[in-house]
């Protein structure tokens, strides 16, 4: 199978093309590539076949930041292959053009992206993708040269230090780099030497009405960030509970950056021996799967899966069964942090979570905290509108283009455990049996001419104590027949969104990270770099409850 890329297309918002980089073979031109991607309807594919075109083509296809991306294959290719190198494509212009990657810059930036493109494919073939590796050989023009470009003369002026690929050919001591190392720079030099380690995890749980997990999973990434110089060997050491059959339990499918040594890691799990390359990156990514045993199943309750907050529905209520209430209870326990902050709830499993950041470094004694509580309930779209939304804390509203109840807790809210609660009314569409009998929003009798003010059709407008106390059967007694009309208006799920920050859901914790001074070149003696450490468990709407 062929791993051949033809061309790439970027569009921008406005459906014009602002870049075209043939690598080979005559693929059709873009004016006649983008009517055939937009005759299919959202969400377009990113693998299209295109039968019509001579010959018969596959195209890729990319969003990012109101850009496409668009690449064409004639001949049997790997799908993965061409998408990886789109986003790859994407991750380069960024690290050198900058962030965020707007239609402008590339514009404003040809020459840089013109080189790019050609270093990185070469006549259709992938050869270098690493930004590091790159730099040596991408000439980047400084405001000096950009200066003379503007006023007609010649940059790059005589005398000046090219930044480019010339540069290896200037070097004083190339001895000193050591063997030449495809993701890292050359003659790397930072006057403050510096390592940081950032865990970010994605929960992505799924609960049955009855509370039970349908699919508990955690999608980790390990990003580094390093700022050191010369060429530094280094051992990240990982832990979790249960020692080494508790890591390898807890990390599942991994994922590591071409820097790690994978014998090292196979031999010893835990141990990510490495040489990093220069400035921030992605290291590794794992999975983990958070569902319990089917021991653990069977006692299982609402608080077993160790969050620090779950969500409730609660529908058909009032009167009319036309409202709805969602109850967020808020633990704020996070296991393996300080005791301080633990309360006593069932264990989930045997498992038990990381300790608060950072680790190493500058020690803090904060505790981790709740933030960025969201509650999410979509709404069928048979609704016209939710009225009289009520919440004991935080504030909440309803987006009609959207069809979405949107909870939101400010931090000072979150912070204190607890049950919260927001109760809503939905307004079903107009029927016809609804209009007939009304006059101004009040049933009338045609034979007698009077109104019926008993009906719950629209809220009085004279004020009522809030304590009132209302009558037993409009308290209790509820009409079968408007609950089964309600019915279909009720909310299926809710999701709810979180961050907290220095704890992670897994129990995966650094235990240190050592430089390996005898395989290390060009660090200097006596050179300790600062050391850091976060931890990050973030949900973007991945906690759904279904009811």
């Amino acid at each position: 199978m062929s791993t051949a890329v033809e061309a790439i297309y970027i569009f921008n918002q406005n459906n014009h093309c602002i870049l075209e980089h043939v690598y080979r073979s005559r693929p059709p031109p873009p004016h006649a590539i983008l009517p055939l991607y937009q005759r299919h309807t959202k969400p377009r594919p990113s693998v299209i076949h295109l039968p019509d075109v001579n010959p018969p083509t596959v195209l890729f296809s990319l969003l990012h930041a109101n850009l496409l991306f668009l690449s064409t294959a004639s001949t049997d290719v790997e799908p993965l292959f061409i998408l990886e190198f789109l986003h790859r494509i994407i991750d380069v212009f960024e690290e050198f053009i900058g962030a965020p990657l707007l239609a402008n810059k590339i514009e404003s930036s040809y020459d840089v992206v013109a080189q790019l493109l050609g270093e990185m494919c070469d006549a259709g073939s992938v050869c270098n993708t690493e930004p590091n590796a790159l730099r040596d050989d991408v000439d980047i023009p400084g405001w000096m040269d950009k200066l003379l470009v503007g006023v007609g003369l010649p940059g790059n002026p005589p005398g000046s230090l090219s930044t480019g690929g010339h540069k290896q050919h200037l070097q004083l001591n190339p001895s000193t780099t050591g063997p030449a190392i495809p993701w890292r720079r050359a003659n790397v030099r930072h006057t403050s030497n510096e390592l940081y380690v950032d865990i970010l995890e994605t929960l992505n749980v799924t609960l049955a009405p009855s509370g039970r997990p349908l699919a508990a999973i955690a999608n980790g990434s390990i990003a580094f960030t390093s700022r050191i110089s010369g060429v530094p060997d280094l051992l990240l050491t990982l832990s979790a509970s249960g020692g080494k059959i508790g890591l390898e339990k807890a990390i599942e499918l991994p994922v590591f950056h071409p820097c790690v040594r994978l014998a090292r890691w196979k031999e010893r799990p835990g141990e990510l021996s490495f040489i990093p390359p220069d400035g921030k990156f992605v290291l590794a990514g794992y999975e983990v799967n958070l569902m319990p045993s089917i021991h653990d199943l069977k006692s299982w309750s609402n608080a077993s899966l160790q969050l620090p907050a779950s969500v409730e529905v609660l529908k058909s209520l009032g009167q009319n069964g036309a409202d709805f209430e969602i109850r967020l209870a808020i633990y704020n326990t996070f296991p393996g942090s300080a005791p301080a902050l633990q309360t006593q709830r069932p264990a989930f499993g045997s498992r038990s979570s990381g300790t608060s950041t950072p680790v190493f470094g500058n020690s803090s004694n904060a505790g981790p905290t709740l933030q960025d509580v969201v509650v999410t309930v979509p709404i069928p779209d048979g609704v016209r509108s939710v009225i009289d939304l009520r919440a004991s804390r935080g504030e909440a509203y309803f987006t009609a283009s959207e069809s979405l109840v949107e909870w939101r807790l400010p931090t000072k809210a979150a912070a204190s455990p607890g049950t919260a609660t927001l109760r809503c009314t939905v307004v079903g569409p107009v029927a016809d049996e609804d209009t007939d009998g009304m006059v101004n929003g009040f049933h009338s009798d045609p034979t007698s001419g009077d109104y019926d003010e008993q009906q719950d059709t629209y809220q009085s407008s004279a004020p009522q104590p809030i304590n009132a106390p209302k009558p037993r059967d409009k308290q209790d007694a509820q009409d079968p027949k408007k609950v089964q009309l309600n019915a279909p208006l009720m909310p299926s799920s809710a999701a709810l969104s979180f961050t907290v920050k220095g704890w992670l859901a897994s129990g995966i914790k650094v235990d240190g990270l050592v430089i390996d001074s005898r395989k290390s070149k060009g660090l200097g003696e006596g050179v300790k770099p600062y050391k850091g450490v976060k931890y990050l468990t973030a949900s973007r709407k991945g906690i759904e409850t279904r009811c």
